[in-house]
């Protein structure tokens, strides 16, 4: 492939993305607006047409699949060779390379969830948590860790940043020394550990960061607006005094902060970089006109830098239905009708296969798959289990069929509560997020 054939049927804001080959640049990309085919392109000219050789090539995503889909579609364009990776991956990757150079000795063991230690750490601090109060333990030691917060400060940045942890921040600050402590002593390392450790390795031993500078000349991060400090810090020791950065992103579209992921890197992009070449991209391929309008809309109701830098998408599909939006006093009569609504399309002859429901959750499909059932909707649900045949639920099922024969003369309520209890479920909610 021509370097001018890479350019082909790009529209003209892609296009602009696709010839500004050095950088650093900065990419506001709107949904649907084809920021993969730009970048992708971007780095295929920048191949093409000399400046940079494949191998040479860094470029950064946030998940394994869009990594990919990265690689295919270099492949695709005669770019192949360009190293395709998510921070971790690349962590890992580039730990395995150089621990046994300048540390010695074997890498310490991946530990891939961090449930099975925080739940000791948490035992060991004589406090019981349940497996939704570990998750959010898990979360808060995660949080910690990305935003570079030691245990003895947790509590302070904890109420600092709003949070809500599953027990008195002092207490979930006491496992999070534990779970560190018993982490060490197993010479074990996490996810974020990993990230802390390739970059004190390139920050310790400059003869490591020449040579990975010496190897990558050229980086793209994708998704910036999701961007942690922690992968801030890692990304800095990987560039050094290097320019050639280009970042893509929508602060309107960030969905990690829970995690400690922060759109100020994007939205101050240019306040680190003054010679930075900003790019819009606006035109959305993916939505009708009714559906970008009622997006804009929403977006202009954004306040502080978000505003400042949100994007008026311009829809480039024919028109389509006017969306329409309806209250409910509660999720179950919510779900009732949308299953009623279903009921009537299937009815009407519309194929089950294109009707969808969305939710933000997996825990909110239980509503809906019990108001589908009473309606006689058939239904998939999509990246989860269906929640009865999940096995906590499984268990409580079969625990209510024995209350349910049971003749102990207990009132119901009672009986439940107590039949529930063993495997660990309360009438309680739970304090934290999860």
């Amino acid at each position: 492939m021509e370097a001018d054939e890479v350019l082909a049927g790009l529209d003209p804001e892609q296009r602009e993305v696709a010839e500004a080959i050095r950088g650093p640049v900065c990419v506001l990309a709107g949904a649907g607006t084809g920021k993969t085919r730009a970048i992708t392109h971007r780095i295929a000219y920048a191949v093409h047409t000399g400046v940079v050789s494949p191998q040479r090539v860094l470029a950064v995503t946030f998940t394994t699949r869009a990594a990919g889909e990265l690689r295919g579609r270099l492949r695709q364009l005669g770019a192949p060779g360009v190293q395709a990776r998510t921070f971790h991956a690349a962590a890992y990757k580039q730990l395995h390379y150089f621990w046994p150079k300048v540390i010695g000795g074997d890498l310490p063991r991946l530990v891939e969830s961090k449930l099975g230690l925080v739940a000791e750490a948490a035992r060991l601090c004589r406090l019981s948590f349940g497996r939704t109060e570990l998750r959010d333990a898990g979360a808060e030691v995660e949080w910690a860790k990305v935003t570079q917060t030691r245990p003895g400060d947790y509590a302070a940045a904890a109420a600092k940043a709003g949070r809500t942890p599953p027990a008195e921040a002092a207490d979930m600050a006491r496992v999070y020394d534990a779970y560190e402590q018993l982490r060490r002593d197993r010479n074990l390392i996490d996810f974020e550990g990993m990230l802390e450790l390739t970059a004190a390795i390139f920050t310790e031993h400059q003869e490591v960061a020449n040579q990975f500078r010496d190897q990558y000349r050229h980086f793209v991060v994708d998704e910036y607006q999701d961007v942690n400090p922690l992968q801030k810090l890692l990304l800095d020791t990987w560039l050094g005094e290097r320019k050639d950065l280009c970042v893509v992103g929508d602060p309107n579209q960030t969905i990690y902060s829970f995690t400690g992921a922060s759109p100020s890197y994007l939205l101050g992009f240019t306040v680190e970089h003054p010679d930075a070449k900003v790019i819009k991209l606006v035109r959305d391929y993916r939505s009708t006109p009714q559906v970008v309008r009622l997006a804009n809309g929403v977006l202009a109701q954004a306040r502080g830098d978000t505003r400042a830098h949100r994007l008026e998408l311009v829809a480039q599909r024919s028109d389509g239905p006017t969306p329409v939006f309806s209250e409910h006093d509660d999720e179950v009569a919510e779900a009732e009708a949308v299953a009623k609504r279903i009921r009537e399309l299937l009815d009407e002859g519309v194929p089950a296969r294109e009707i969808a429901v969305l939710f933000r959750i997996n825990a909110q499909s239980e509503p809906y798959e019990q108001a589908f059932a009473d309606h006689g909707v058939p239904y998939v649900v999509k990246g989860a289990e269906r929640f009865f045949e999940r096995a906590e639920v499984r268990q409580a099922v079969v625990l209510l069929r024995g209350a349910a024969r049971s003749e102990s003369g207990e009132p119901l309520v009672r009986a439940v509560r107590d039949f529930l209890a063993a495997p660990g479920l309360t009438d309680r909610p739970p304090d934290g997020g999860g």
